[in-house]
């Protein structure tokens, strides 16, 4: 799932962008507020964690622009205001959460994790799709009650596809929210990883989970 970080300090980018891709995010860079606006306008972005204290501009004005011509993509404010009187014009102005810098990096991947299942309207962290349980706030799965062993990449590929259910992903979406940012991918690598997923999720005895609509995509379910 792609996250978009509009921040410039590079510390700061180092230290979200590590944390959120370890967790199976794809996190896009941007350093200022255009180069950010540019970005978020293309509308691809499931969360965008803003600060406020851009080099061309103020975030709150970012933001304000970015509603004001439509953008509903959640938005996590990270900054070092931590007044009371910030945080309220904060979330008045359009934000969906706002924490302070510095912040407890695990509280932070809680906060995209809950703005995520905001915008899937779903208040309960755990997935159910038939036998198949998916707990967003472990990261973990399991199919009839026995856990399911997954690298961070197959989760996230779980989870974005879980998010889904039912509909059809194409390798495109999942190319550009999970991979298109790593540059040692290969042009297969879709297919490659939804082969490691049928082969932990399908056990004897159980329907298989991950259809195949050839030339299109692939859709979480059971089959019908």
């Amino acid at each position: 799932m792609a996250i978009l970080l509009i921040e410039d300090d590079p510390s700061v980018q180092e230290l979200v962008t590590t944390l959120l891709t370890t967790a199976g995010f794809s996190v896009d860079l941007a350093a200022d507020g255009t180069t950010g606006r540019t970005m978020a306008k293309t509308d691809k972005y499931e969360v965008i964690i803003l600060d406020l204290g851009l080099p061309d501009m103020d975030g709150l004005d970012l933001l304000r622009q970015l509603r004001q011509e439509g953008l509903t993509t959640h938005v996590l404010i990270l900054t070092a205001k931590d007044g009371p009187e910030d945080r309220v014009i904060g979330l008045d102005t359009g934000a969906d959460d706002y924490l302070n810098k510095p912040c407890v990096l695990p509280e932070l991947e809680a906060r995209v994790r809950a703005l995520l299942r905001r915008k899937y309207n779903v208040k309960n962290p755990i997935l159910t799709i038939g036998d198949l349980q998916i707990d967003s706030a472990t990261r973990s799965a399991s199919r009839s009650g026995k856990r399911i062993p997954l690298t961070p990449r197959e989760y996230a590929l779980l989870e974005y596809l879980a998010r889904k259910a039912g509909q059809l992903v194409t390798r495109g979406e999942i190319w550009e929210n999970l991979y298109a940012m790593d540059s040692s991918t290969s042009s297969n690598v879709v297919d490659v990883y939804i082969g490691y997923l049928r082969k932990k999720l399908d056990t004897p005895g159980s329907p298989p989970l991950i259809q195949t609509r050839r030339g299109s995509g692939f859709i979480l379910g059971p089959y019908t």
